[in-house]
């Protein structure tokens, strides 16, 4: 009876988690139903928690009436909450409890989650980062989600030396650029709306120049990860390959857009290139 019980919570905490990412990320979402039925459920049970953390200090919060301050203080129990369980294996946060229940069956600790709430710290506070502190700040936002979703998706799997240390970079790399694109994508709502500048130089506006110098960055990272795409499982590689494909694309874009008009309006990638992406994805996955 207590096995029951408890397989019931954890099944209505991965329903409560997958909802997230089909309400937050159309995009995302889609991508994720190209992984296999083993990996999926685990994604989506990270992507949950990184995304109501994300949330919490990107303003539902402040549009509820929290002072930041106040903020502070519940990203704060949320991060506690996150480390009693995976320690215990419980939460009555459901989404909490579906990370916990992902994270103590692939080795996500504490090292990795940490990282990732001191980068949502940050967001706190307006501000503008130099290089070091915008790696930092990467590293924690978006690295280390990367290396949460390569250790579910190399559960099990025997690799060399030299094979772990590909798919680490890669998976940072992708993470990477991943965070990169969304802060030239944002950068109007980033900068007027939450007073946030990531790159440095781009306090009081975005230029061609600044741009030009983020979309290098974006491309040396995405050949790194690139590189590494093919030496995946074959239940995740389509998904990832998917995924980093809109994001090339929206990187294109992004580079023939001008400055003054992402400061303005936030660049999508049409509806029929999406679904061309999806289209090879597929064909991709059923080749495996």
């Amino acid at each position: 009876m207590k096995d029951s019980e408890l397989h019931l919570y954890n099944t209505t905490s991965h329903a409560s988690a997958s909802v997230v990412i089909r309400q937050y990320s159309t995009s995302f979402g889609w991508a994720c139903r190209l992984l296999d039925a083993r990996a999926r459920p685990h994604i989506e049970n990270i992507y949950a928690l990184v995304r109501v953390a994300d949330e919490l200090v990107d303003g539902p919060a402040t549009s509820a009436g929290v002072d930041s301050s106040t903020q502070r203080l519940l990203l704060d129990e949320l991060e506690q909450e996150t480390e009693r369980a995976l320690a215990i294996g419980y939460s009555t946060n459901l989404i909490v409890h579906a990370f916990a229940f992902t994270a103590r069956r692939h080795s996500i600790t504490m090292d990795l989650c940490r990282p990732f709430f001191a980068s949502m710290r940050c967001d706190l506070d307006q501000r503008e980062y130099d290089v070091s502190e915008l790696a930092e700040y990467i590293y924690g936002s978006a690295e280390v989600v990367g290396l949460m979703c390569l250790r579910v998706f190399e559960a099990g799997r025997e690799r060399s030396a030299i094979e772990r240390e590909r798919l680490v970079d890669g998976a940072r790399a992708l993470g990477a650029a991943f965070q990169k694109i969304n802060f030239l994508r944002d950068y109007g709502r980033d900068h007027d709306g939450l007073g946030r500048a990531y790159f440095a130089g781009t306090r009081h506006r975005l230029t061609d120049t600044s741009k030009a110098d983020a979309v290098a960055s974006i491309r040396s990272d995405l050949q790194i990860a690139d590189a590494t795409i093919p030496l995946l499982a074959p239940g995740c590689r389509a998904a990832v390959w998917a995924a980093r494909s809109l994001f090339v694309q929206l990187t294109d874009q992004i580079e023939a857009t001008p400055a003054l008009v992402i400061e303005k309006r936030r660049v999508s990638v049409p509806t029929t290139v999406k679904a061309a992406i999806l289209a090879r994805a597929l064909a991709m996955k059923a080749a495996k």
